[in-house]
């Protein structure tokens, strides 16, 4: 019988959540997914340190302050560690824009070219990369830009509501990043309660996006993340992308049991039919204000990724102090 992962490999585009070379050859996943926290993990790790060292010689090379030595050598490393896990993975890598920028379209746009040009400089055309963006209201707009005026292909992460995944779609992103774990971890913070898979709030704020999608004929790939224990995956086989940890990995490669599909085209079609809804910046607002846990984790994992960049940074400046 075959594994659980390979099963899934046949309903499902997996991607590996990781930083870690060796974890994304072994389960030869088709993209990569990284962000700050990740590389910050992967880093810490003596095998990666000839990577940190390219970007403090690429930061001295390119600027004279300090602060600015630092903001190169820190563009660089996210390339660096993209470029080596595109020389494993046959598709894409995501690449993330700072979480500093969560609120400014502008900084986004330009730091989003400024990463796809580092790319570029060593080889790497803009098709086989996703700009990682927050999915907040500027977040969303830049990418809508990005997307419609430059060709770049962007991936809206930390979406934890209905309305950001419908605004992702009017704006035509790429992909879409909802996150499945986190979403169960407040609920669970919340009620007390303990989730059954198939009745988890994550797994089916997922479902929900993914049904919506289908129904109403948007291209934007759903890719599931942030999972806490293969249950949640399991209910989600056949959703369009699903990005996995190396353990989580592990776990799905090393069970033997069938693996039914959930999402299909064709289950979204018989479900029942989801309203089409439409979001400007102002009812955007209302909606993700109106929902308290997408509110509260938005905003609590700009924090993180943004607490993550900056002990990047740290890294950085003492190297490039050393």
């Amino acid at each position: 019988m075959a594994t659980v992962l390979d099963q899934l490999k046949s309903y499902t585009t997996v991607v590996a959540d990781t930083g870690d070379f060796e974890s994304i050859a072994q389960y030869k996943p088709t993209d990569a997914t990284t962000n700050p926290s990740l590389i910050l993990a992967a880093a810490n790790k003596p095998q990666y340190a000839h990577l940190i060292d390219e970007a403090i010689v690429y930061g001295k090379k390119e600027a004279t302050t300090t602060d600015e030595q630092v903001e190169k050598a820190f563009d660089k490393l996210l390339v660096n560690f993209g470029s080596e896990i595109l020389k494993i993975v046959p598709g894409r890598v995501s690449t993330e824009v700072d979480a500093q920028f969560s609120f400014d379209t502008a900084a986004n746009v330009r730091k989003a070219i400024e990463i796809i040009d580092l790319y570029k400089s060593i080889g790497i055309e803009k098709e086989r990369v996703l700009i990682k963006i927050a999915s907040t209201w500027e977040g969303i707009q830049a990418a809508r830009e990005l997307e419609a005026k430059h060709g770049i292909h962007c991936n809206l992460t930390l979406l934890f509501s209905f309305a950001q995944a419908v605004a992702c779609a009017e704006a035509g992103v790429t992909l879409i990043s909802p996150f499945v774990g986190r979403i169960l971890d407040w609920f669970k913070a919340s009620t007390g309660k303990a989730y059954a898979a198939h009745e988890d709030p994550g797994v089916e704020s997922v479902s929900a996006i993914y049904n919506y999608y289908k129904q109403h004929g948007y291209k934007t790939i759903v890719m599931g993340a942030s999972f806490r224990n293969t249950g949640e995956i399991k209910e989600l086989a056949g959703c369009d992308f699903l990005t996995i940890s190396p353990a989580l990995l592990g776990e799905l490669q090393a069970e033997q049991a069938d693996l039914p599909r959930k999402l299909s085209p064709e289950a979204a079609a018989a479900a029942a039919a989801i309203p089409k809804v439409t979001f400007d910046e102002t009812t955007f607002r209302w909606a993700l204000n109106e929902d308290q846990m997408a509110t509260e984790k938005l905003s609590d994992g700009i924090r993180k990724f943004n607490a993550d960049a900056v002990k990047l940074r740290k890294i950085l400046r003492e190297k490039l102090s050393a």
